[in-house]
């Protein structure tokens, strides 16, 4: 059984800085990744990880956010540098086996605010 755990989210003023984690259990090789969702708006992809370490990065973040993995923890990390209040969103860890079946973890909230 697949289960994600996300962790890290909180409040921070623009600028600022947060690191994301999802401890994740009963996961295979599949690919990994963050996704979020903003009040009103679709769920969208922030970034995703393949097991090599093959990163896609979604524009509106690219330059201030990094995805990084840790196999043997089985652990995905996002670090979220140079914050703005759009990024302000739920937070979602997503796991996709090699079937392509999605498996998502509760959610963490990120405000982004002065």
């Amino acid at each position: 059984q697949v289960q994600l755990v996300e962790s890290g989210g909180g409040l921070v003023q623009p600028g600022g800085s947060l690191r994301l984690s999802c401890a994740a259990s009963g996961i295979g090789f599949g690919a990994m990744g963050w996704y979020r969702q903003a009040p009103g708006k679709q769920r969208e992809l922030v970034a995703t990880i393949t097991w090599g370490g093959r990163t896609n990065i979604a524009t509106s973040v690219k330059g201030r956010f990094t995805i990084s993995r840790d196999n043997a923890k089985n652990t995905v990390y996002l670090q979220m540098n140079s914050l703005k209040p759009e990024d302000t969103a739920v937070y979602y860890c997503n796991y996709q086996n090699n079937r392509g079946y999605d498996y998502w973890g509760q959610g963490t909230q990120v405000t982004v605010s002065s």
